[in-house]
């Protein structure tokens, strides 16, 4: 017979982010506003601390699911800053990153032909573990309603076949978080058709909204279908050391533990006792940083007239080009060829009409960069 591939793999494409990303780097003098990584360094007693495990010789494996230490801080931490409750030893996996977290969480929900409601605009992962998983995703348009979830939408893209819904807040690429009626849209609608609510909740810590709530502590009764994904990587400027986490009720958690545990082992040992760490450094002065450059943003944004919604955290903003005569893929490449400065398309979002630009950057760079911005947008009107 002749050899074959998954076919799951057929129709995904590698990520567009990183096509951007990378012919910015490609074209000479080029002002990156396109990949959503901190430019900070990671905090020097985070990286300190791994130097001196590392030369300690702690290179053995680790325990499946993580270091219990590193476990039961995490677990404090929820507790700490959202009241959430998690036991350490059978509820909560260090992982590779929210990406395999993000994994290992869908590939123990999914079965073959299971509905999965995406709101878009949403990071391209999700679509593609789900297909990887052999479920079917199912885009909920929210560009209508300001990035919100409204009933009427939810319930047209939800069927008996649902299984889960995955939610972003604060949003990528809007930076734009789901205010209480949206979370209640869910939770009602995960009440009344019993699916899953899997919260991709890595942005929490980078919120600028007083008000904010996440899905997870506003609706604790839902904990048995709540599956919470959170990282190192935004928070701590620590993208390159690929450390995040999933809790989750334990009958779900000990299904998804065994994917991660045939997909990866365990994480690197020396890296373990610095998430420790990290997790007790103080975020606020970098959150105070992605607001300043937020704010400059939208001024900038303003006055080029590209309509935003005002994001509520993370590092992105999301302007509409609509009006401007190209799509969103068009806009993005010459602006990479005519002023040097690179965004992601909408349309990699699902979300045609829209640019990302990330303000993960520093400020100078940032400054320059929406400097070209503006200058590409005037010659184009």
């Amino acid at each position: 017979m002749p050899l074959s591939l998954n076919a799951a793999l057929s129709d995904l494409a590698p990520s567009g982010i990183r096509r951007f990303t990378a012919l910015a780097q490609e074209t000479s003098g080029c002002v990156s506003l396109a990949l959503g990584e901190p430019s900070e360094a990671t905090p020097l007693e985070v990286v300190s601390r791994a130097q001196s495990d590392l030369a300690a010789g702690m290179t053995h494996y680790a325990p499946n699911d993580g270091m219990l230490d590193v476990r039961r801080d995490i677990c404090a931490y929820m507790k700490r800053s959202r009241g959430l409750t998690y036991d350490p030893k059978q509820e909560v996996v260090l992982t590779c990153g929210a990406t395999e977290a993000l994994f290992s969480t869908l590939m123990a929900l999914i079965e073959p032909g299971d509905e999965v409601v995406i709101p878009q605009p949403a990071f391209g992962l999700y679509d593609s573990i789900v297909r990887l998983c052999r479920g079917i995703p199912v885009p909920l348009d929210t560009s209508r309603a300001q990035f919100q979830i409204r009933l009427e939408e939810l319930r047209a893209a939800t069927s008996p076949r649902t299984k889960a819904i995955v939610l972003t807040s604060p949003n990528n690429p809007t930076g734009c978080a789901l205010g209480k009626q949206s979370l209640d849209t869910v939770a009602n609608a995960a009440c009344e058709l019993g699916f899953f609510v899997v919260c991709d909740d890595v942005y929490t810590q980078l919120v600028y909204a007083d008000d904010f709530s996440s899905f997870a502590e506003r609706h604790k009764e839902l904990r048995d279908r709540t599956i919470v994904v959170e990282s190192f990587s935004k928070p701590y400027a620590m993208c390159g050391w690929r450390l995040g986490w999933f809790a989750a009720d334990k009958p779900v958690a000990q299904q998804a533990a065994k994917v991660h545990q045939y997909a990866l082992s365990c994480l690197p040992t020396f890296t373990q006792p610095a998430a420790r760490i990290a997790l007790g450094c103080d975020v606020a002065p970098m959150r105070a940083s992605y607001r300043a450059r937020r704010n400059l943003t939208l001024s900038a944004l303003d006055a080029m007239d590209l309509p935003t919604v005002k994001p509520d955290g993370a590092f992105y903003a999301f302007p509409s080009i609509e009006g401007l005569g190209l799509s969103s893929e068009e806009f993005c490449l010459r602006a990479i060829q005519e002023q040097g400065v690179a965004l992601v398309p909408g349309s990699i979002f699902g979300c045609e009409g829209y640019v990302r630009l990330s303000y993960a950057c520093d400020m100078k760079t940032l400054e320059a960069g929406l400097t070209r911005l503006a200058r590409f947008v005037e010659a184009l009107r």
